[in-house]
């Protein structure tokens, strides 16, 4: 029977090797008890990674993310936040397989879960769907090559989760991610692709591209654009609730 800390340290270690099969360099902390238990250097930028034991529960995948820690006054258990990691990992022992979650779909949560198959009822919206957040997929779409180490699913960024909705060109984004980079977005948009924007895991807005039948058939050249008047405002964007 294996005990919670046994359970976090195959966590770890199972991590560690998943991620130096990939040519990542893994860093783990001198010091005990910080807030992320391995840092993933990818070249100009670190991971703080907190790593944690997760189990099958039919179709889904779940993963309890509070930390416990002693202090002076007593034991405290606390979620995380972007103050403090980067991303979680986490090890299935089921399936073994390893998934890595940006900070953002966990800051503040107790709990995730990630799915493995559609749910029955036809819920679409606010899934988190593990194929997606597969390690090697995850680094990968953080547009950041490890040690020369091929992309698997395009330059997508981290959280970004397409849907199989009809054609499947829907994406789903959330809103912090859209707004650092909606630049991005916008050229997603334009070639032809849905963009939903998701806020605190609620359907909150979608941007379309200005012609999505002409988008996604016509494949002739198109004239050259023009001028974007809003184009010379920052921020400005046009999306469809």
């Amino acid at each position: 029977m294996l005990t919670s800390n046994d359970k976090g340290n195959i966590a770890e270690a199972a991590i560690a090797l998943e991620a130096m099969k990939l040519g990542i360099d893994v860093l783990k902390p001198v010091a005990e008890h910080c807030r992320y238990d391995l840092a993933f250097d990818l070249g100009h930028r670190i991971l703080r990674v907190q790593c944690k034991w997760a189990r099958k529960d039919g179709a889904v995948v779940v993963a309890h993310l509070v930390g416990f820690r002693q202090t002076t006054k007593g034991p405290v258990r606390s979620t995380y936040s972007a103050d403090e990691i980067d991303a979680v990992a986490l090890y299935c022992d089921e399936l073994d397989r390893v998934y890595l979650m940006p900070v953002h779909l966990i800051d503040g949560q107790s709990a995730i879960q990630l799915r493995l198959q559609a749910p029955k009822n036809g819920q679409r919206a606010a899934i988190n769907w593990a194929e997606h957040y597969l390690l090697s997929g995850a680094v990968a779409q953080l547009g950041e090559r490890c040690h020369g180490m091929a992309e698997v699913r395009g330059s997508s960024p981290l959280s970004s989760t397409p849907q199989a909705d009809g054609d499947g060109t829907e994406i789903t984004v959330g809103a912090h991610l859209f707004r650092n980079r909606f630049g991005y977005w916008m050229e997603r948009a334009a070639a032809g692709e849905e963009i939903l924007i998701t806020r605190r895991g609620r359907r909150y807005a979608r941007l379309s591209p200005p012609d999505p039948q002409r988008a996604t058939t016509d494949t002739a050249p198109d004239p050259a654009p023009a001028v974007d008047r809003e184009e010379s405002s920052p921020g400005t964007g046009r999306t469809s609730p």
